[in-house]
């Protein structure tokens, strides 16, 4: 019995090494080399403020030279309506010695309670500076980049939180809705609590620049409340009461666009 278990056992050790004998054996690239979005297609709200890299790379040898990706773009999503190209539209380069190159996209917020979506679609049409093709088999793969711009609602978004001008804001705060009407906050804990928790609360668009706090448990117990949304600065006020803890103050916040 001893004889067979010690027998499977290097059976087995016989097999890992043959499986980490194939893992690390060196795969080379035989070409030819070509440009290629990274990933095919990305899904974000328009109420997302940074920034967003399309990365374009190179498959193959880094380039010896700089290399200028050219590109168009299509869809349905409008141009400086639901967003803008920062930089020179139409050319994006990956530099000598470099792999990846980024095309850099702007949403606007144009938010109206109204929920849709569009698409702005990049392809690439061409690579200069070497001899390196445009997307792989001739262009039909990873030649192409779909962003899909979802609508948002008005008080959707991305927000910091403070509870005076002089307080340390709160990032990474949320607001999110399915109706345009009942909102859900990610985190009231604006330097409220010593506990790092988050915090939700459900809130309600009276429409009128008005917000009510419905009655809700929560980490205190019962609370309600009120607040006020300002369209131009687009900044929402709440004031959240306790209604279960008497030795709690009425606790007041702001937010502020991120």
């Amino acid at each position: 019995m001893v004889l067979i278990k010690n027998r499977f056992r290097i059976c087995i050790a016989l097999v890992i090494v043959a499986f980490s004998a194939c893992d690390n054996e060196p795969t080379l690239f035989d070409g030819p080399p070509f440009v290629r979005f990274t990933s095919e297609a990305e899904t974000l709200r328009e109420s997302f403020s940074k920034v967003i890299n399309v990365e374009v790379h190179v498959v193959g040898p880094a380039p010896e030279k700089d290399l200028t990706v050219r590109y168009n773009v299509s869809g349905n999503a409008r141009e400086g309506i639901d967003y803008v190209i920062v930089g020179e539209e139409g050319n994006v380069v990956i530099p000598k010695g470099k792999y990846f190159g980024n095309i850099q996209v702007q949403l606007i917020n144009n938010s109206n309670n109204i929920i849709r979506s569009q698409q702005v679609i990049f392809t690439i049409t061409s690579v200069s500076g070497g001899d390196v093709e445009a997307g792989q088999d001739g262009g039909k793969l990873g030649s192409t980049f779909t962003l899909t711009i979802t609508d948002d609602c008005i008080l959707g978004g991305n927000y910091k939180g403070q509870q005076s001008a002089f307080s340390i804001p709160v990032e990474g705060i949320t607001i999110t809705s399915e109706d345009c009407e009942t909102y859900v906050l990610s985190n009231w804990n604006i330097n409220f609590s010593f506990f790092p928790f988050d915090f939700p609360l459900t809130f309600i668009d009276n429409g009128d620049n008005s917000l009510t706090i419905p009655q809700q448990e929560g980490d205190f117990g019962d609370m309600k409340g009120y607040g006020s949304f300002d369209y131009q600065t687009r900044e929402l006020e709440f004031t959240i009461q306790f209604l279960d803890e008497e030795d709690i103050e009425d606790f007041t916040f702001t937010l502020i666009p991120d």
